[in-house]
């Protein structure tokens, strides 16, 4: 074992707990603030949009996308149904369900470490090293998480009082 493949096998724990716990700051009660919402709403949608046009002509990794993209709606709209919301006079304000967020959010980032630790390993070995787009489980993922999170922000731009008739309490 290398002292690289060695160093690698302790950071990645730290590296989990630190994404973990800045996570959990992040699904605390927080500002409804609409520009926000609408960055959510085009980065999330825009991964989906970028890893559709990889897997267009692959169809198990575009099933897989679909598919996750469906359930991440799913699960959004159920989030978006156990979210406090607050509309008080310093402004409007959200508490995401903390678990279902984390859990989202770590999906993805398992995901990704596993990857680069496969590029790692395909390294040592002289094999070409994998695209991200290659399996059908990233794409389950990247769909997965990126749905949820564009939608929960398109839920959270239907709530606010600016549109006429917010979807959500």
């Amino acid at each position: 074992m290398t002292i690289t493949t060695l160093a690698l096998l302790l950071l990645t724990p730290i590296l989990v707990w630190r994404i973990y716990s800045r996570l959990k700051t992040q699904m605390a009660r927080q500002r409804s603030i609409v520009s926000r919402h609408y960055t959510g709403v085009l980065v999330f949608a825009g991964m989906i949009l970028v890893s559709l046009s990889e897997v267009f002509n692959r169809p198990y990794a575009l099933g897989a996308l679909a598919a996750g993209t469906a359930l991440g709606i799913f699960w959004s709209v159920f989030a978006l149904k156990r979210t406090v919301y607050d509309d008080t006079e310093g402004g409007y304000f959200f508490t995401p369900p903390m678990r279902l967020g984390i859990v989202m959010a770590m999906i993805l980032v398992a995901r990704v470490l596993y990857l680069g630790v496969e590029i790692y390993a395909s390294q040592q070995g002289n094999v070409p090293a994998p695209r991200f787009t290659d399996s059908p489980l990233t794409m389950l993922c990247v769909g997965l998480t990126a749905a949820y999170f564009a939608a929960y922000s398109v839920g959270l731009l239907l709530w606010r009082p600016h549109r006429v008739g917010g979807v959500f309490p």
